[in-house]
């Protein structure tokens, strides 16, 4: 038996599966895949068809016109059966990918449903007044603990009886008198007790009469 004639009367065996239910989405899947191959195959044998009565219709030309006709026309019938045969596979193709995507959805559908079931039974023993009390609880130790750190990270009665600023003003008393004796230490020189000597009169103005005699000379040289 043909896969033709499989697909159309599906064979006794597929009769039998019809009255007892509807065929499933992998058989369907199978099945319309299998159409595609045979389509396809079917596709590739017209084309060749077509090159050889192509070929014939050229080699008779003008000699033969009868016979050159006649592979033109069988030319022609192949041509519409492929062309056929191209829309047939388009629309195959389109329901096997509709049929695709419902079966995912389907399976996703179906996981979700157990995953809702999962939750379901997870959550059928938890008590939302219990989780409550426990999480009140676990607030409260956790209160507890960050006191308890704070207690222990600031120790009592360490420093916090000083005043500070009593303490900084004691620090520049304490600055001011180390400066007040290094100024104390320090030794500036003696200003001396005799004056120093005063320079001659005479030897002053003998100067000033070789200045002057200087110029003179100088005058009556330019003048003769």
């Amino acid at each position: 038996m043909s896969k033709i004639t499989k697909l159309f009367t599906g064979g006794s065996g597929s009769s039998s599966k019809s009255r007892k239910g509807a065929p499933s989405a992998q058989e369907a899947l199978f099945r319309l895949r299998e159409t595609e191959e045979m389509l396809t195959k079917k596709q590739e044998y017209l084309e060749k068809k077509i090159e050889q009565e192509l070929a014939t219709a050229r080699k008779h030309g003008t000699k033969n016109k009868r016979a050159a006709l006649q592979a033109l026309k069988r030319k022609k019938r192949l041509e519409k059966q492929l062309t056929q045969i191209d829309g047939t596979l388009s629309t195959i193709e389109f329901q096997r990918e509709a049929l695709e995507n419902s079966h995912t959805n389907t399976e996703v559908l179906k996981n979700m449903g157990y995953a809702a079931k999962a939750m379901k039974t997870i959550h059928k023993n938890m008590d939302l007044d219990k989780i409550d009390d426990l999480m009140q609880d676990i607030t409260e130790q956790q209160d507890v603990a960050q006191e308890i750190s704070n207690a222990i990270s600031n120790p009592a009665g360490f420093g916090e009886e000083f005043d500070e600023d009593e303490l900084l003003a004691e620090l520049e008393e304490l600055e001011q008198e180390d400066l007040n004796s290094h100024m104390a230490n320090v030794r500036l020189p003696s200003v001396p007790s005799t004056k120093l000597p005063s320079r001659p009169a005479a030897a002053a103005s003998t100067r000033k009469r070789v200045e002057d005699d200087d110029d003179m000379k100088m005058l009556a040289a330019w003048a003769t």
